[in-house]
């Protein structure tokens, strides 16, 4: 593999962009140590390059550059050859976010790639996995609707106030992993933090909202037409995934918790010292985000020690809680060296 062009040769991190919906709170303060606004905050966007909130590198001599314009200037050498119809389109396939369900969300939907080519002109579908990272005891998800349910009975329900009959729920604790395919009637419900790994879309149909008002005193808007135009009514799949072990060995545990045709996410669980040696060899970028413990991530050569300059002339990246980075797919060979136990997440393009 060439080597790549100096700005691609450690990792890329970026400043978070934070939502302030209603049914946030104040837990990504609490638990990560982030500062915040005033208020409720419900989703920091971690890695996005979504032209409506779009991650603006924090650091390094691409400092100020936002994620849409890297795409357009290194295309392949930043997304990797799997990523190449996402290049054409000029876009950042994955979003990440944190999300604090500190209320319940609405009850909503997500077109799949189809429907988005043919009625939303710049969109994808959006597939979605949830990575639970805290749970209140008995917290639990929307996922899919109650047997024997068709378009027919969630028209009717909706219209007689009766969504909560219809839905299907399912507890959840952390370290659960829940996929939600486009297509899938879904909804968190008070009390949980997680990640979520997406298709880079904000397209969402509300279906019910708890008769809630937004800030404006007026109830949100609720798109049951088209919600009804995209469920996949009949299929039930389980909401939660079991891990799979993808490698083992020397302090190193990865397991897959999620994977379809848009991402693979791994769980790496890593003892303290234990070092984790990867390539990015142009096939694919890669987002690593620390979920517990601290943990330094750069080129081979950049992490041992106290972060010094390795072979590309950057230092090692200090991985602390909560925080993401992107590794450019020509970004070459890499260390994930944990100081601590460490619980990560690690994305990539199947």
């Amino acid at each position: 593999m060439d080597a790549p062009r100096l700005p691609l040769g450690a990792p890329l991190t970026f400043v978070p962009r934070l939502k302030h919906y209603l049914w946030g709170g104040r837990r990504l303060e609490q638990l990560f140590g982030r500062v915040l606004p005033d208020g409720v905050t419900a989703e920091s966007w971690e890695v996005s390059g979504h032209p409506d909130e779009p991650s603006v590198v924090d650091r390094g001599p691409l400092a100020g550059r936002d994620l849409p314009g890297l795409v357009a200037e290194y295309g392949l050498e930043l997304v990797g050859r799997r990523g190449a119809r996402a290049v054409k389109r000029g876009t950042f396939p994955l979003l990440v976010k944190l999300l604090d369900a500190s209320h319940a969300l609405s009850v909503q939907v997500h077109p799949d790639d189809a429907y988005a080519a043919a009625h939303l002109p710049g969109e994808t579908g959006k597939t979605e996995m949830w990575y639970v990272v805290e749970a209140e005891p008995g917290a639990r998800i929307i996922h899919g609707l109650q047997a024997g349910i068709g378009r027919a009975a969630l028209r009717g329900a909706v219209a007689e106030g009766r969504v909560q009959d219809v839905l299907g729920r399912v507890p959840v604790r952390p370290g659960d992993s829940v996929m939600v395919p486009a297509g899938t009637v879904h909804g968190l419900l008070s009390g949980i933090v997680l990640v979520e790994v997406q298709q880079t879309s904000d397209t969402t149909y509300r279906i019910y909202d708890w008769d809630r008002v937004g800030p404006d005193g007026k109830p949100r808007e609720l798109h049951v037409e088209r919600a009804l135009e995209v469920i996949e009514f009949g299929r039930r799949e389980p909401a939660l995934v079991e891990p799979r072990v993808a490698g083992e060995g020397a302090g190193i545990r990865r397991e897959v918790v999620a994977e379809c045709e848009h991402f693979v996410v791994e769980r790496v669980r890593a003892e303290g010292g234990a070092v984790f040696e990867g390539s990015a060899d142009g096939e694919t970028f890669e987002i690593w985000g620390t979920l517990e413990g601290k943990a330094a991530l750069g080129g081979v050569g950049s992490v041992a020690g106290s972060g010094s300059p390795g072979a590309e002339g950057s230092p090692a990246l200090q991985m602390e809680t909560a925080r993401f980075a992107l590794l450019p797919a020509t970004m070459g060979r890499y260390e994930f060296r944990a100081g601590t136990d460490v619980v990560a997440l690690r994305a990539y393009l199947p």
